[in-house]
């Protein structure tokens, strides 16, 4: 696992939450499907968190997430639930 594999995965989070979630519903999410994953992605495992904010930041500029401004109760929210 790598930091790339983070923008899908995060995707694949905020569909399962119904296209939105907030930071910790996302990592809970992340860890409870790829935890063996991150404990084997050597340095990954201790900054998935961190960069998990980033590929939410690089999705926002790639407008498939809403704008930060934009967002409601600082969820992170996909522009289109159907990706």
């Amino acid at each position: 696992m790598t930091k790339k594999d983070l923008k899908p995965i995060l995707i694949e989070a905020l569909k399962y939450y119904g296209g939105a979630a907030n930071i910790i519903e996302v990592c809970q999410y992340i860890w409870d499907h790829y935890e063996q994953k991150l404990r084997k992605s050597g340095n990954l495992f201790f900054t998935w968190q961190y960069d998990v904010r980033w590929a939410a930041t690089t999705l926002r500029r790639d407008k498939t997430l809403k704008p930060a401004g934009l967002q409601t109760n600082k969820r992170w929210e996909l522009i289109d639930k159907e990706i």
